[in-house]
């Protein structure tokens, strides 16, 4: 566990360090856990895009505590280039953030949709079977949605895909 006078020097190490220091302070701050997740997301938000690489990585690392104030954070804001980090980040998450991505989804949350549709295409194969559970879903949009989103994915999502459609159509001429 890192302190917060540790890790706003870090943060100040991302801002200004050479490389080395840079890279250092993000594994630190990566390594610092939840406690630095708030600081990190609000780097994200004010600063140069080279610093908030720095700062997707160290959050990358941190994991899942980072997942839930990344998307408050993208809801707060309309920034572009922090929603385009905070997408990123959650796709370099990967597994832990399908779930709460896949809700933005079925919510059709308006603002975070299609950053959330990146997100899922880029973590790829393991978020195929939440977006075939959708498909379930009783309503049609949220359907499209998800059928569009695997479509999207490419070669991961197209078979399964187009194996449900054919089963599902299989279900509805047996009816």
């Amino acid at each position: 566990m890192t302190d917060d006078t540790r890790i706003e020097e870090l943060i100040a190490d991302l801002r200004q360090g050479p490389l080395a220091v840079r890279r250092s302070a993000t594994a630190e701050l990566g390594a610092s856990g939840e406690a630095a997740v708030l600081p990190l997301i609000a780097v994200m938000q004010v600063e140069e895009n080279d610093v908030r690489w720095y700062a997707a990585r160290a959050l990358v690392e941190i994991g899942r505590p980072a997942i839930e104030p990344l998307l408050a954070a993208m809801r707060a804001t309309d920034d572009r280039d922090f929603r385009r980090y905070a997408t990123a980040t959650l796709s370099g998450i990967g597994e832990p953030a399908i779930e709460p991505l896949i809700g933005v989804v079925e919510n059709a949350d308006p603002d975070l949709q299609p950053f959330a549709a990146m997100a899922l295409c880029k973590i790829g194969e393991p978020a195929v079977e939440p977006l075939l559970r959708l498909m379930r879903n009783p309503d049609p949009k949220t359907q499209e949605r998800a059928a569009l989103l695997l479509c999207k994915m490419g070669e991961p999502g197209v078979g399964p895909l187009t194996e449900a459609l054919k089963t599902g159509n299989r279900s509805a001429n047996n009816k």
